[in-house]
């Protein structure tokens, strides 16, 4: 996103190197449970089986009272949650402080993503003979000690292959050209370091191309280049398959934003997705060789920083996306590799309601049947961190980590939803066989019957319950 979404938090402070750690498996552990609880109480992690089939298609909308859409066929236990590193992570800090966040991390085993260049990492190619891979080894072993699902962003590209100097990234290339896209005489280059970081990370098999179209579509009142990124991608996709069969890549990393009005046909009370997005997406999809996954991002916001009709409601927009890919797409797994949900204009709201949206955001996606969803985590090393997965200080787990931990252990892409209503509409409800959550979107107490049981609710709370 252009603005509120913390990508602007490129760089990387220095950090302790960590030692490779075995990969840890992705199964659960399973443990017993109280009937109810809140956020910030423990949530025992079920085990998801490793031969669990996959969940069968389908593209029904989400709306309340209509059938629940099940995520398409992706792979067993697929996590469906997790989180982007971004300038600052666990590797970052010390090697004891590694240790605890990535320690908590493996308690719930989850999907996690690191660009190649930027976002925590410095320039992977300074020269075209030349490979830095310390920043991305250490990621990638923080993922790998805490049990991650890893996935690598291809994004951003070297200097030297969009106008710039060889050699290390210097201050002025960091802060004005790093989202600049590499040159076209430069995009087979491009194609080559992401076969090099494909055959280097062999234990990483999925992968994202670019970010954002950055450098393909700088003026979103006008089309996109998405011929350009088109040509990026295919190079990209050939390249990387060649080097690595096995790797899955998806694209095309678009952003849908919308607006109060407009023209396009993906419309709702949330305003109405940009034209430009959907000729983006359509051309791409088109002429693309191949894609594994469809991945895209938003704002539940549109460009005027606009919620409507209001902070919960603007939510929907979210389903209506997933559904709307769906249906273009043959139902291929729809990934939401970043999504944003907060005020974007210096307006910061109590912790509760943030977090009461930010799991109602989640709801959205998991009865869309999106496949993936990725928090872009806005990871400081100092000082308060709203919004943050772990603290700064300590490496201790915050409400937002425990939230994101408990839709994985709970929601993942193959979990069998049921529809579970609320008699106070006000309470938005997710459920599977043995587990639910509640979340009331008031700053009111509520007092609501859900399941056959009755429950208060404090303002924003977000309640687990047994069923």
């Amino acid at each position: 996103m252009s603005s509120g979404s913390g990508e602007s938090t490129w760089r990387r402070p220095g950090r302790a190197i960590a030692s490779v750690a075995g990969a840890v498996a992705l199964a659960l552990v399973a443990a017993g449970c109280s009937s109810t609880d809140t956020v910030d109480q423990a949530v025992p992690v079920v085990r998801q089986s490793a031969s669990a089939p996959p969940s069968a298609s389908a593209t029904s909308s989400s709306a309340p009272g209509t059938e629940i859409a099940k995520a398409p066929p992706v792979d067993p236990a697929w996590p469906r949650w997790g989180f982007t590193h971004t300038g600052v992570s666990a590797n970052n800090v010390t090697q004891e402080f590694e240790q605890v966040v990535a320690g908590s991390l493996a308690r719930t085993p989850m999907l996690q993503n690191q660009h190649i260049m930027g976002f925590g990492a410095l320039n992977p190619q300074p020269r075209p003979n030349e490979f830095y891979w310390e920043d991305l080894d250490s990621r990638t072993n923080l993922m790998r000690k805490s049990g991650g699902t890893q996935v690598i962003t291809l994004c951003c590209a070297p200097d030297w292959m969009k106008g710039g100097p060889e050699g290390p990234t210097s201050d002025v290339g960091w802060d004005e050209h790093l989202e600049d896209a590499p040159y076209p005489k430069h995009f087979d280059d491009f194609a080559k370091l992401s076969a090099a970081v494909a055959t280097k990370y062999r234990d990483v098999k999925y992968f994202m191309v670019w970010n954002e179209f950055k450098g393909f579509w700088k003026d979103h009142s006008k089309p996109a280049d998405f011929k350009g990124y088109t040509a990026l991608y295919n190079k990209v996709y050939d390249a990387v398959k060649a080097a690595r069969p096995d790797a899955q890549v998806g694209g095309p990393y678009l952003g849908f934003d919308s607006n109060r009005t407009g023209k396009s046909e993906l419309r709702g009370p949330w305003g109405v997705v940009n034209q430009n997005a959907l000729d983006a997406f359509e051309y791409w999809f088109e002429n693309k060789r191949g894609a594994d996954f469809i991945v895209v991002d938003g704002a539940s916001l549109t460009d005027a920083h606009e919620m409507l009709p209001d902070a919960f409601g603007a939510l929907s927009k979210f389903g209506a996306v997933t559904t709307w890919l769906r249906e273009r797409t043959g139902d291929m797994p729809v990934w939401w590799s970043e999504w944003y949900f907060v005020p974007e204009d210096d307006t910061t709201w109590p912790e509760p309601m943030r977090l009461a949206v930010q799991a109602a955001s989640m709801i959205e996606f998991a009865e869309s049947g999106a496949a993936t969803a990725l928090y872009w985590n806005p990871q400081t090393k100092e000082g308060t961190c709203q919004g943050c997965m772990w603290d700064p200080r300590t490496g201790a787990t915050l409400p937002t980590g425990k939230l994101v931990s408990d839709f994985t252990t709970w929601f993942p892409a193959g979990a069998e939803l049921e529809r579970v209503t609320s008699s106070a509409p006000e309470v938005r409800v997710l459920a599977q066989p043995r587990r639910m959550v509640m979340v009331n979107t008031t700053k009111a107490q509520v007092t609501t019957t859900v399941d056959g049981e009755e429950f208060t609710l404090r303002p924003y709370e977000i309640r687990w319950s047994d069923r």
